[in-house]
């Protein structure tokens, strides 16, 4: 299950029905259409720019197909409320049901989430070590999380992942550290 591209498949569905229906003309190319979460959440779980993309080669107001586009996609068991707001962009509200059916699905399916988008496409993950020559601090713990996390992520979209985890022990930092060191040991204790 991928809520964005079923979301997707039923604006483009939407928009072949009013195509059909001589709303807009047949054979329009959509792969420039969108349905992505906007960009203030406020405005709602996802929006689509397709009365946008499509207004020019329809000869149409974006407005006017948007208009129609909202209320049939407001139509659908799935979605909430679908507005149109500016020159044409349209905020989609998903049902409540929709978000539970999919929390009900990550708790009761093994594996879900799990992908094939990557298709064993190889991909390698280098991540470091804190600097050993500094003052340590839980920043420092940031990049060897982030890139385990980053690895296993990539691992569960399909992806075959190869970690490098590079500890910072060499280079002139760490010469300057061995040589202070000495010295240290060198002076007299006091």
């Amino acid at each position: 299950m991928n809520l964005f591209t079923d979301i997707r498949a039923l604006v483009l569905d939407t928009l072949d029905a009013m195509a059909r229906d001589g709303a807009i003309p047949q054979g329009m190319q959509t792969g420039a259409v969108t349905v992505e979460p906007p960009r203030d959440a406020a405005h709602g779980d996802m929006a689509t720019n397709a009365a946008m993309v499509l207004a020019k080669p329809a000869g149409k107001k974006p407005r006017d197909i948007a208009e129609d586009l909202a209320e049939r996609l407001g139509a659908d068991d799935r979605i909430e409320s679908a507005e149109v707001a500016g020159p044409g962009f349209i905020n989609l509200r998903l049902a409540p049901s929709l978000w539970q059916g999919i929390v009900r699905a990550a708790l009761t399916q093994e594996g879900f989430g799990r992908s094939t988008m990557g298709q064993g496409e190889k991909v390698n993950v280098e991540y470091v070590s804190a600097n050993p020559t500094g003052p340590m601090h839980v920043g420092h713990a940031r990049g060897a999380v982030f890139g385990d996390a980053l690895a296993r992520l990539l691992d569960y979209a399909g992806h075959d992942v190869t970690k490098e985890y590079y500890v910072n022990d060499g280079g002139a930092q760490v010469d300057v550290l061995a040589r202070s060191s000495f010295e240290r040991y060198r002076e007299p204790a006091a």
